[in-house]
């Protein structure tokens, strides 16, 4: 495969990711404000890496089916949740994502918490009410987000970020926190897609090591970013993580080691995937396309 034919896979499903996405919040009930509110925000655009891992780890061990695409969206849904958190002001506090305004700065800081909580909540939903499945892989599913999502995963990467704000941190505890709040969400993507398709176990641990290593590209490359990124394309000014007094890749490393220590973690990637049955190029391709996105 090539990266132009992984951009025709990407192209493909993220469409349906985002026509689907919507519809999952609009056909329930309650008050229409804090509907609204969730539907702005999965609206607001976004790779959708996280959904598209997870399709790309289950089309390694078979074709993807209707209710992934289920799956798929209750990953983004928690990623969203993230976000709109993360964008507080008692935490970040960022006015624009990709290029709108937050949520809170639309509908207030109260529904922006709600809506986090909604989104977060129907997640769980969408997973244990999937029918193609049996209940010891959606209870393995239910389960490994719920670690990803918490103390353990991708909110104590939060809690570590923000006690490491003007500080300089060791190499080793800024890979905790992108392990973290960046890594644990990717890598349960891919675990869950790899679930979802039947993997055998041993390649259900190769893929685990895998996205650990994907999700510190995503991060190094995020860094590498914030700093020479291209506004228009971001959907933000770079800088935001230097005018938060945060430790980052280029700052302990210099850029030149930020791109070296990238180049390393995308090797030892791909390093994971040959020998196992869940080996495909869609893999690899991903690897090179988290490395040099451009946003």
């Amino acid at each position: 495969m090539t990266l132009t034919e992984l951009k025709q896979f990407m192209d493909i499903h993220k469409k349906e990711i985002d026509e689907r996405m919507p519809s999952y919040i609009e056909r329930m009930e309650g008050p229409g404000t804090l509907k609204e509110a969730m539907v702005y925000s999965v609206q607001a655009g976004g790779k959708r890496v996280r959904p598209l891992l997870m399709l790309a780890a289950v089309s390694a061990f078979r074709p993807v089916e209707e209710q992934d695409y289920q799956a798929a969206c209750s990953v983004e849904m928690v990623h969203t949740y993230s976000l709109i958190h993360d964008d507080l002001p008692a935490m970040d506090d960022d006015d624009y994502r990709r290029g709108m305004l937050t949520n809170h700065k639309v509908y207030g800081e109260a529904f922006a918490v709600l809506s986090g909580d909604g989104l977060l909540s129907k997640a769980f939903e969408m997973i244990s009410t999937l029918t193609h499945v049996g209940d010891d892989r959606k209870i393995r599913m239910v389960m490994e987000l719920a670690r990803s999502s918490g103390l353990e995963g991708m909110t104590g990467g939060q809690a570590a970020d923000l006690e490491g704000e003007n500080q300089t941190l060791a190499l080793h505890e800024l890979e905790y926190i992108h392990d973290h709040k960046t890594g644990a969400l990717l890598t349960y993507a891919i675990t869950a897609g790899a679930v979802l398709g039947g993997a055998p176990e041993e390649d259900i641990k190769n893929l685990k090591l895998f996205a650990r290593e994907l999700g510190l590209v995503f991060q190094i490359r995020d860094d590498i970013l914030d700093i020479e990124g291209d506004e228009s394309e971001m959907g933000k000014a770079p800088g935001s993580d230097e005018g938060s007094n945060k430790s980052t890749y280029p700052s302990l490393l210099s850029m030149e080691g930020a791109k070296e220590k990238l180049v390393f973690h995308a090797e030892k990637a791909k390093s994971f995937l040959p020998g196992s049955s869940s080996y495909t190029s869609l893999l690899n391709d991903f690897v090179d396309y988290v490395a040099e996105r451009i946003h």
